[in-house]
C-alpha cells in the first residue's frame, strides 16, 4: 500500500513531478535533514530503489554536503567529483546530473534539500537549470512550513508535559465552596496546578496535552490526585473532567471506585459535547451511585443552555465573567438573576465563581445564588491548609446546596 500524503506533502509532490518532467531526470525529491539522520520525505522517481521514508545517517548522501558547500548545487556529472563518488548510497545506480538547493524556512532554518538527478541514459543539467529547482524548492518551503511549526508546538508540549505526567500528575490544590446565606464552607473544589513559568492556564495546559494525545492521561492522573485526598476533606470535593475525558473506560473505572455521595463531577463547558446519549450513558451508572454532577464555567463557553438541558446536572457553577463586577453591572445582575430563576425552576442548585469583594457575595447572596468560591472566602490551598466544614449550612436558607 502506498502512504498516504498530508495535503501539503501532495502539492509538494506536485512540484517534484515538474521538476522531474522539466529537466527529463529519472528522481526528484524531498529530504529533511534532522540532528541524526537525512530521509528522503516526498519523492517522485521512476527507479524503483528510490521511495519515501528511505533514510540514512545525517552525513549520508548529498544533502547535507550540499548544504554545507562541499559539494556544488549543480553537478552536470556528479562521476566526476570525488565526495560524490564516495557519498553515493550502495544500491544506487551511478548519479549523473545533480541538482540540489536547501530548502530555508522564514526563520533562516534549513529543513533539508530539494533535489532532482539522473542517471547515464538521463541529460546533463547545467547551472541554467538551478533557477527552476530555486523557485521550486521556495515553495515547497512554504507549503511544509506549517506542518513543521506544528511539529515544534507539539514536541515543546510534550517537554513540558510528560515529566510532570512521569512525576505522578500536577500539583492538585484544593478551594473553598461555602453557602452564600451564612458563609461556611460546605465543600471545595480541586484545581489542578502546573508551573507558573509556563504561563498557560490549567484549562489550557490540558486543551494542549489533548493536541498531542496525551489529554486523557494528563486528566486522570489530576483526577487520581484529587481522589486520593479524599479521605483528608470534610464535606464533597468538586472533580474536573472534559466531556472526552469522561467518555473514556478508564475514567469510569476510577470514579465507580470512589465513594461518589461525596463527589461533585465538574463537567467543563468550553468544550463542545458531540454525542450527549453516550455521556449521559456515561453518568447514569454514577449518578445512580450517588454522584452529582455539576457544569463548570456556565457563561463563558459552548451553547449553554442546551449543555445543561442535555445532561441535567445538580449544580450549575457561575462563570466568574458573570461575577465579576456584577455589584456596579446592572446587566450582569440581570443575566446572574435569570440564571439563578432557570436553575431554580428545575430545583438546581447554583455556585458563583471568582467572587472577590463583600460587594459581590451581597448582590450575589440578594439574587438567590446558592454557594460560591473566590478569594473572599479563600484562595485555594493544600488538603491539610483546607481546615474543616464547620457548621453545617443551615438548609432554610440553603436547601439545594450540596452538602
Amino acid at each position: 500500500m502506498e502512504p498516504r500524503h498530508s495535503a501539503a506533502e501532495e502539492q509538494v509532490a506536485r512540484l517534484l513531478r515538474t521538476a522531474r518532467e522539466k529537466l527529463d531526470l529519472s528522481v526528484a525529491f524531498l529530504s529533511r535533514i534532522d540532528e541524526a539522520s537525512r530521509t528522503i520525505q516526498v519523492v517522485d522517481s521512476a527507479l524503483p530503489e528510490i521511495g519515501p521514508g528511505f533514510t540514512g545517517p545525517r552525513s549520508s548522501g548529498f544533502c547535507l554536503a550540499v548544504v554545507e558547500g562541499r559539494l556544488p548545487r549543480v553537478m552536470p556529472d556528479a562521476r566526476e567529483h570525488p565526495e560524490a563518488v564516495a557519498l553515493l548510497p550502495p544500491g544506487l545506480p551511478p548519479i549523473r546530473g545533480h541538482l540540489s538547493v536547501p530548502v530555508v524556512l522564514s526563520d533562516g532554518a534549513v529543513y533539508g534539500t530539494f533535489c532532482a538527478f539522473g542517471v547515464e541514459s538521463d541529460p546533463e543539467v547545467s547551472p541554467r537549470d538551478l533557477a527552476l529547482v530555486e523557485v521550486l524548492a521556495d515553495a515547497a518551503a512554504t507549503l511544509i512550513e506549517p506542518q513543521v511549526r506544528l511539529e515544534e508546538r507539539q514536541a515543546e508540549i510534550r517537554g513540558r508535559v510528560e515529566p510532570v505526567m512521569d512525576a505522578g500528575g500536577p500539583e492538585v490544590l484544593f478551594q473553598p465552596i461555602v453557602g452564600l446565606g451564612t458563609g461556611v464552607r460546605s465543600g471545595a473544589e480541586a484545581l489542578a496546578r502546573f508551573p507558573g513559568e509556563w504561563g498557560v492556564a490549567p484549562d489550557g495546559v490540558f486543551a494542549e496535552a489533548h493536541e498531542v494525545g496525551l489529554g486523557d492521561d494528563l486528566e486522570l492522573l489530576a483526577l487520581g490526585r484529587a481522589a486520593a485526598a479524599l479521605d483528608r476533606v470534610d464535606g464533597y470535593v468538586g472533580m474536573n473532567v472534559s466531556p472526552r475525558t469522561l467518555l473514556s473506560p478508564r475514567c469510569g473505572e476510577l470514579l465507580s471506585r470512589l465513594p461518589l455521595d461525596r463527589v461533585v463531577l465538574e463537567l467543563s463547558e468550553h468544550e463542545q459535547v458531540r454525542d450527549y446519549p453516550a455521556l449521559r450513558k456515561t453518568l447514569a451508572p454514577l449518578r445512580a451511585a450517588g454522584m452529582r454532577l455539576a457544569i463548570d464555567d456556565v457563561g463563558a463557553g459552548y451553547s449553554s443552555l442546551r449543555h445543561i438541558v442535555s445532561t441535567e446536572p445538580d449544580v450549575i457553577k457561575m462563570d466568574r465573567s458573570i461575577v465579576s463586577g456584577i455589584d456596579t453591572d446592572p446587566l450582569l445582575t440581570t443575566l446572574a438573576q435569570s440564571l439563578v430563576a432557570f436553575a431554580h425552576s428545575f430545583d438546581v442548585c447554583v455556585v458563583a465563581e471568582g467572587i472577590e469583594t463583600p460587594a459581590e457575595h451581597a448582590v450575589l447572596r440578594e439574587l438567590g445564588v446558592d454557594g460560591g468560591q473566590g478569594w473572599l472566602f479563600g484562595r485555594p490551598v493544600r488538603v491539610e491548609q483546607l481546615g474543616d466544614t464547620g457548621t453545617p449550612v443551615d438548609r432554610a436558607t440553603d436547601d439545594r446546596l450540596p452538602a
